[in-house]
């Protein structure tokens, strides 16, 4: 079909106003572009920064390797590996989370870690063998078992001197302190005891006998229960703080699993009061307990040698240590199964999470 000389005219002339607006544009964006893309940039920088700051992280103590790995709690993945000192264990963030004690038990120190930097930046006072500790709530007072020496050694972490210790029973490892700060709870392996301490006067003022190789203690958020595994005996003593009596006592039957193989140690008390979350060793489960009627709801199947454990902030999972399989079983809290394991160091051991 040929045009009429009138519309050819008439198309060439809009071609030509298009060709001359595009390039127009052209150069409009050439000129701006510069000079937004250091304002566009940051912005965009900054966002992901934002984000990343944001996302809630696990840290994990390798004892065997010397290491901290660092879980990104949104994609359950490591996304870094810190060196540390000799045969890291418990580890505590102070009450602003910008700082990491971790026991170096082989090094005998409790060493801070700057957690912006990755880096050490001191090495407080500990005595001989720091294997467990708990920050008192005011984060000038942190309590520390030492293992060869039957004591609770006193630092004061801001000024990094020792301001007390403490005579215990033989082989302490468990520590934990009261939510109003007023009591601090030491537990001794081999003279299976629970050791009451008062903050005030650093003073031993009772002791609880529970059953053998008393591992750790775990405050109810009300304060008005403790309770206390023990690894050899098997069992969870629920404890009445006023009274010091025993509330109740937790045994543990795994079907297809050895009672010697059932060893309790790491202790998890989920705040709204439902659940109690019971670490039971080289049973490599994790024992799911009504902490209202004590009874034992489910067991689930985690890694091999099941140490410790921690919440994520939101309380929607559930994370554990196991040290011979060395990972981290991840447990969806709402649905009581584990959902994801996490490959770390060796020997994974000590958890805390940051916010």
């Amino acid at each position: 079909m040929k045009l009429s000389s009138k519309r050819f005219v008439a198309t060439k002339h809009f071609t030509q106003q298009e060709n001359v607006a595009q390039k127009a544009l052209r150069a409009t964006r050439r000129l701006l572009l510069p000079a937004l893309l250091p304002i566009l940039l940051p912005a965009a920088f900054a966002g992901a920064s934002q984000s990343a700051i944001a996302a809630s992280l696990a840290y994990v103590s390798n004892e065997k390797d010397d290491t901290l790995s660092i879980i990104d709690l949104d994609s359950l993945e490591v996304v870094n590996t810190i060196e540390v000192g000799q045969r890291p264990r418990g580890i505590t963030f102070n009450e602003d989370y910008t700082k990491l004690y971790i026991c170096a038990s082989d090094d005998d120190t409790v060493q801070v870690m700057d957690v912006a930097s990755g880096q050490i930046i001191a090495n407080l006072p500990s005595g001989e063998d720091p294997e467990q500790f708990a920050l008192h709530p005011d984060g000038h007072r942190l309590y520390i078992s030492n293992e060869d020496s039957s004591l609770v050694t006193v630092v004061d972490p801001q000024k990094s001197i020792v301001t007390a210790q403490i005579d215990v029973g033989v082989e302490p490892e468990g520590m934990g302190v009261s939510p109003d700060g007023k009591i601090v709870v030491n537990t001794s392996e081999t003279t299976s005891m629970l050791h009451w301490i008062n903050t005030e006067t650093n003073e031993l003022f009772h002791n609880t006998k529970v059953d053998q190789r008393p591992r750790h203690v775990e405050f109810s958020k009300d304060g008005k229960q403790l309770w206390a595994s023990a690894e050899i005996g098997g069992t969870v003593s629920v404890i009445d703080v006023d009274s010091k009596e025993e509330l109740h006592k937790l045994r543990f039957e795994i079907r297809g699993v050895h009672r010697d193989k059932v060893q309790p140690v790491g202790v998890k008390l989920s705040s709204d009061g439902r659940y109690a979350f019971v670490a039971l060793g080289p049973a490599n489960h994790v024992a799911v307990v009504d902490a209202k009627t004590y009874e034992v709801l489910d067991y689930l199947l985690v890694g091999r040698r099941v140490w410790h454990m921690a919440f994520s902030p939101d309380e929607k999972y559930l994370l554990t240590t196991n040290g011979i399989s060395g990972d981290v079983s991840v447990v969806d809290v709402d649905k009581l199964k584990v959902i994801k394991s996490i490959k770390v160091g060796r020997y994974p051991w000590g958890l805390a999470i940051k916010p």
